[in-house]
């Protein structure tokens, strides 16, 4: 199952690559990738996704190379071949989810899969989401979160002045620490560095991650969590700070950059290496 995962999410990103993508677009393709490796039970969810408005097309053609590589006895001297297929046959319908939702609608699409589950979890966080519940589709969802919004939950939750503060600085907060890491990573390369800089980088980003997962933006929570999670296996010395760690916790940091400054451009290749990063870690934590 982990293999035809990864060969799905492959194929995800690299009809992606064939399409210009906005912040928002890399967003729900981020977030599909998410759903499909994680999912319990992918053949169920992708029939369950055929049901969904919004997901219906392009999980048709997802369906058809799951139950390819289920069905079949996979050639290994063609399967170079019968990917670009997959992939170029993926372009139109991934498009098409692309210019018809936001991250917003897409997330809330994804909820129809699980409902029972989703449900409960909205119990216990429905006060901290309230502030992107009444959001126009065409708002910027996880780059400038509605002030008013914001205050109403300060109030309700009674937020710590240091939290308070965090919220209405958001982009400043999320920004200071990444010139100073990106710094320190080029040093760790270099096995340039000390224990106490190492763990003062794992509270940062644990805490601005904490938080803005908390005001709903997952994709940066999701790499500042990675970064302090590896930062955390570096400082134990479970692993290793090599090249392709030390590049991955870069990927991470320009993934955030990116989308909280809003850049149009493509960095899928740099969720990919965040995504690699996320996986080997978590074979290890």
């Amino acid at each position: 199952m982990e293999f035809i995962k990864q060969y799905i999410t492959q194929s995800i990103s690299a009809a992606a690559n064939s399409l210009r993508l906005s912040t928002h677009q890399i967003e729900i393709v981020a977030l599909l990738k998410d759903a499909i490796i994680k999912s319990d039970d992918l053949g169920n969810d992708l029939i369950r996704m055929k049901k969904i408005t919004e997901l219906s097309t392009l999980a048709i053609k997802l369906t058809e190379i799951y139950n390819y590589l289920n069905h079949n006895t996979i050639d290994f001297f063609k399967i170079s071949d019968q990917f670009k297929d997959h992939s170029r046959n993926l372009i139109k319908d991934l498009n098409q989810l692309l210019d018809t939702t936001t991250p917003l609608t897409f997330k809330n699409a994804l909820e129809k899969l699980h409902p029972k589950e989703e449900e409960k979890q909205k119990e216990t966080q429905e006060e901290i989401k309230v502030d992107l519940s009444k959001r126009k589709p065409d708002e910027d969802v996880f780059l400038k979160p509605d002030t008013e919004k914001i205050k109403e939950k300060i109030i309700l939750e009674d937020e710590s002045d240091s939290e308070e503060l965090f919220i209405q600085n958001f982009e400043t907060n999320i920004l200071r620490p990444i010139k100073p890491l990106d710094l320190m990573l080029k040093n760790l390369s270099n096995a340039d560095f000390d224990y106490e800089e190492i763990t003062s980088f794992i509270k940062i980003m644990s805490d601005n991650g904490r938080l803005s997962k908390k005001i709903g933006f997952e994709i940066i929570s999701d790499m500042h969590e990675t970064i302090a999670k590896t930062l955390t296996l570096i400082k134990n010395r479970k692993i290793m700070p090599g090249k392709e760690i030390i590049e991955g916790l870069r990927a991470s940091l320009i993934v955030i950059v990116a989308v909280v400054k809003g850049k149009e451009v493509d960095i899928t290749n740099y969720l990919n290496r965040a995504d690699d990063l996320q996986k080997k870690i978590s074979k290890i934590t």
